[in-house]
C-alpha cells in the first residue's frame, strides 16, 4: 500500500531580497566606514533532521516515491548504524547498505528559487533520490556535498527524499583501512537550502565559493584578496555587482567594496577578486587573543537593484611560519604548539555527536592547556573548525589516505576529490594552518610516492598560503616525507618499542642528519585503562589487556620534559585527546577501544595525564593526586605524587603531616606507609595567598 505520509516544513522563510543600500555602479574600492552592518539574509535554509525512516538493509526499489517504508525504523539525523557495534570488538562491525527515506512538503512560496540537497557528512557512498529521480552520488565519508533539486522537488505537494549509504570496503575510496571504526550512515545534519537563481556559486565542492586569501599581515596593515565565484541558473542574462564588507566583532565596518557591473550568461559563472586593506588591523593571536573579523560578500543583481545571494565567512588575520631551528611563529612571535589528536566519535554514539558534543570536548583542550589541534585523520564537522576559530588553536588538518592505496586513477581522483573539499570548504577558517595529505602510508614504493607527490602540488596549487604536511610512520625518514613542505612523525618511544629516554636522541638525531627539515611529532602516547593499576609499571606488552593508568602518566611525564628541551620541534600532538572506538582492537580493559586518550571514551573521567599536560600547559593553581583510582593497595609502603601549579605543598596521611615540598617540575613526591584499612591522604597547595585542597581514600589490606 503506498504511503502517505507527508511532513511541512516548519522553518519560517526569511525575506527573499533585500533592498540595495544607494551603492554606485562604478565604486570599484575599498572604503572605510564607522557604521554598523546588518548582512542581508536573502539565502534560506531548511533542517531535514527529523522524520526519518531507516533499515539496515539493501532493499530494491526503495527509491520510488511510492514505495511503503512504513516497517522501517523511524530515526533521526545525525545517525550512524554503527554506535554500538562499531565500538564492540571482534572487527565484525556492519559494513554495507544502509536507506533513509523522509517526506516532506516544499512551500509554494518557493517558486522560481533555486534548491539544494545539503548533506554535511555521510559515509562512505551516498546516492540520492528525490520522488524517484536520481541526483547523484557522493563518494567520500567526511565532506559536505549538495545536489541540484530544483527539478525534482514539486512544491506545495508531498515529495519523498531517499538516500542509499554504503559503508563497505571501496578499493576506488580512501581510506582503505585504518585504526579507527568507520561508521556508516547520515551521521551529520542533512538540509535543504534555498538560494535565488543567480547566487554564489553552490556546486564548487560544496564550498562557501568565498576565498578570503591573506597576502600581507602585520599590526599596522593587512590586505586581502577575497575570491568570489558565483553561477547564474536562470534562463537569461543576469548583470551582476558584488559587494565585499568587513566587520570587526561588534559589527562596525572597517572595509567596504562593490565592484563593477558584469555581465553574466544563462547557464554560466564567472568570478571577481576584490582587494582590501585594513589599516592597523587587530591580529589573529591564538588562545592569546582570537579576534575575528567577518567578511560578508553580496551578489546584486544590478538590473532590479535587489541583493539575491550573500555568504558571511570568518576572516582571522595572521602570520605564520616554521624554522628548522626555532619552531612555529604566529605573527612573527614564536608559539610553542601544545597539540593533540582528536577523533569524532563517543561512546554509545559512534560519529553521529551533537553540537554540545564539540562543545564539551573543546571545554576539556581548553581546560588542558591544548592549542593546537590535528583532526586525524579526516574533514570533521564544520563547527570543529569554528570553534577553534573563536577559541584560538592551531589546527593541523588532513584527508583519510591512511596506511594504504590502490594504485588506479580511480583512486588518484578520489583523493584529489577529497583533498580539494577539505580545502574549499575550510579556506576561510584562521586556525587552519596545515592541510595534510595522509598518514602512515605503509608502502614507500613509486605508485605511493606518485600519489602523494600529487596531492601536495595540489595542496600548493588550491591554496599556496598555508603549509603542507604529512605524517609518517615511525621515526624514520624516507622519499614520503619530501613530498609536502613539512613533515610530522608518529613516534610511540616507550610503548611500540623502545623506552621512553629513546625520544630525545632520535629527535636529535633527525635534525642533526637533515638540519634544514621542520620537523612535528604528529603522534605519541600510550593505553591507560583507569581500572588497571600498578607502582612504578614496567612497559607493558602494547597488545595485551594490562594498560595500567599509572605508565602512561610516566610517558608522557618523560616525553614531554625531553619535548621542552627541543624547541626546533615545530608542533608535537598527543595521542590522543579522548579514547576512541577501533573495533579491531583487543587490548586494555575493553575490545573494540584504542585507549590513549587523555581523557575516557564516556568524556566522563579525566586520566592522571591530563592533569600532567594541565600542569605543564596552564598557568591554574591546582593539585591533584594521581593513582587516585588505585583504591585497594597491597603494599604498605608507596609514594603520593602529585600533579600542580603551587608554590608549594603539604601532605597529611590520616590528619599526620607527611611534610611540605617544592617542586621545579609540577611533580610533587612523598614517600609514605599505608597503615590497615582505609587512609585519607590529603595535599594541599598554596599559591598567592590562596589554598587548594585534594583528598583521595586509599585501602590497604596486607597480601
Amino acid at each position: 500500500m503506498p504511503v502517505t505520509r507527508r511532513r511541512i516544513l516548519q522553518t519560517a522563510l526569511t525575506a527573499a531580497a533585500v533592498p540595495a543600500t544607494g551603492l554606485s555602479v562604478a565604486t570599484s574600492t575599498a572604503r572605510a566606514a564607522t557604521s554598523t552592518y546588518t548582512p542581508p539574509s536573502p539565502r534560506q535554509s531548511f533542517s531535514l533532521d527529523s522524520d526519518w525512516r531507516f533499515v539496515r538493509t539493501d532493499v530494491a526499489g526503495a527509491q520510488a516515491t511510492a514505495f511503503d517504508d512504513s516497517a522501517w525504523t523511524p530515526i533521526s539525523v545525525p545517525h550512524t548504524w554503527n554506535a554500538l557495534d562499531g565500538q564492540d570488538g571482534g572487527n565484525d562491525y556492519y559494513r554495507g547498505i544502509g536507506w533513509y527515506r523522509r517526506h516532506f512538503t516544499a512551500p509554494t512560496a518557493l517558486a522560481g528559487k533555486k534548491l539544494w540537497l545539503q548533506f554535511d557528512g555521510a559515509n562512505t557512498v551516498a546516492d540520492v533520490w528525490v520522488n524517484g529521480v536520481h541526483l547523484g552520488q557522493h563518494q567520500g565519508g567526511y565532506a559536505r556535498f549538495r545536489f541540484d533539486a530544483t527539478s525534482a522537488l514539486k512544491l506545495g505537494v508531498d515529495n519523498v527524499v531517499a538516500v542509499k549509504v554504503n559503508n563497505a570496503h571501496n578499493a576506488d575510496i580512501a581510506p582503505l583501512s585504518a585504526d579507527f571504526t568507520f561508521c556508516g550512515g547520515m551521521y551529520r545534519d542533512v538540509s535543504l537550502v534555498v538560494t535565488d537563481p543567480l547566487t554564489i556559486r553552490m556546486l564548487d565542492y560544496a564550498s562557501d565559493s568565498v576565498y578570503v586569501r591573506q597576502r600581507s599581515v602585520s599590526t599596522s596593515s593587512a590586505t586581502v584578496d577575497v575570491e568570489t565565484k558565483y553561477w547564474n541558473n536562470s534562463g537569461s542574462t543576469r548583470h551582476v555587482q558584488v559587494r565585499t564588507v568587513i566587520t570587526d566583532a561588534g559589527g562596525a565596518v572597517v572595509a567596504d567594496t562593490t565592484s563593477g557591473v558584469r555581465t553574466v550568461a544563462a547557464a554560466g559563472g564567472d568570478e571577481v577578486t576584490q582587494t582590501v586593506t585594513l589599516a592597523n588591523p587587530r591580529l589573529w593571536r591564538g588562545r592569546a587573543d582570537p579576534y575575528l573579523y567577518t567578511t560578508t560578500v553580496e551578489i546584486h543583481d544590478a538590473d532590479s537593484g535587489t541583493v539575491v545571494d550573500a555568504v558571511a565567512v570568518p576572516l582571522g588575520l595572521r602570520s605564520f611560519s616554521l624554522d628548522a631551528n626555532a619552531g612555529f611563529s604566529l605573527n612573527g612571535a614564536h608559539l610553542r604548539l601544545h597539540g593533540v589528536n582528536r577523533h569524532q566519535d563517543r561512546l554509545n554514539m559512534g560519529w553521529a555527536v551533537s553540537p554540545a558534543d564539540h562543545v564539551q570536548d573543546f571545554d576539556l583542550m581548553d581546560e588542558m592547556g591544548v592549542n593546537a589541534l590535528r583532526t586525524a585523520h579526516y574533514q570533521q564537522a564544520q563547527q570543529v573548525y569554528s570553534l577553534a576559530d573563536q577559541r584560538g588553536y592551531v589546527i593541523w588538518v588532513e584527508i583519510p589516505l591512511v596506511n594504504a592505496i590502490t594504485n588506479s586513477t580511480t583512486f588518484t581522483a578520489n583523493a584529489q576529490q577529497q583533498l580539494r573539499e577539505l580545502i574549499r570548504q575550510n579556506f576561510n577558517h584562521p586556525s587552519i594552518m596545515f592541510w595534510s595529505i595522509g598518514n602512515e602510508q605503509g608502502s614507500n614504493d613509486t605508485a605511493t610516492n606518485t600519489l602523494l607527490d600529487t596531492l601536495a602540488h595540489l595542496a600548493a596549487t588550491e591554496d599556496p598560503g598555508r603549509i603542507s604536511t604529512y605524517a609518517q610512520a615511525g621515526g624514520g625518514s624516507d622519499t614520503r616525507v619530501t613530498h609536502t613542505q613539512t613533515a610530522g612523525f608518529n613516534v610511540y618511544n616507550g610503548w611500540y618499542g623502545g623506552v621512553i629516554t629513546d625520544f630525545g636522541p632520535w629527535a636529535d638525531k633527525l635534525h642533526a642528519s637533515e638540519p634544514a627539515r621542520t620537523i612535528a611529532v604528529s603522534e605519541y602516547g600510550a593505553g591507560a585503562s583507569i581500572y588497571q593499576h600498578q607502582d612504578n609499571p614496567p612497559i607493558p606488552v602494547a597488545g595485551s589487556t594490562w594498560h595500567p593508568e599509572e605508565y602512561q602518566a610516566l610517558l608522557h611525564e618523560g616525553t614531554w620534559k625531553q619535548i621542552q628541551a627541543r624547541p626546533y620541534l615545530w608542533g608535537t600532538f598527543v595521542w590522543n585527546m579522548f579514547d576512541f572506538a577501533s573495533d579491531g582492537r583487543h587490548e586494555g580493559d575493553t575490545p573494540g577501544r584504542n585507549d590513549k586518550g587523555m581523557v575516557t571514551y564516556d568524556r566522563a573521567v579525566r586520566k592522571d595525564a591530563f592533569y600532567w599536560y594541565k600542569a605543564n600547559w596552564t598557568t591554574t593553581p591546582f593539585v591533584y593526586i594521581t593513582s587516585r583510582r588505585f583504591t585497594n593497595r597491597t603494599s604498605a609502603t608507596t609514594t603520593v605524587k602529585v600533579y600542580g601549579n603551587v608554590d608549594a605543598a603539604t601532605l597529611t596521611l590520616n590528619g599526620v603531616s607527611q611534610g611540605t615540598v617544592t617542586s621545579g617540575d609540577h611533580i610533587y613526591n612523598w614517600p609514605v606507609t599505608l597503615a590497615p584499612g582505609s587512609n585519607i591522604v590529603t595535599v594541599t597547595g598554596t599559591r598567592g595567598g590562596l589554598t587548594y585542597t585534594d583528598s583521595v581514600t586509599w585501602t590497604y589490606t596486607s597480601s
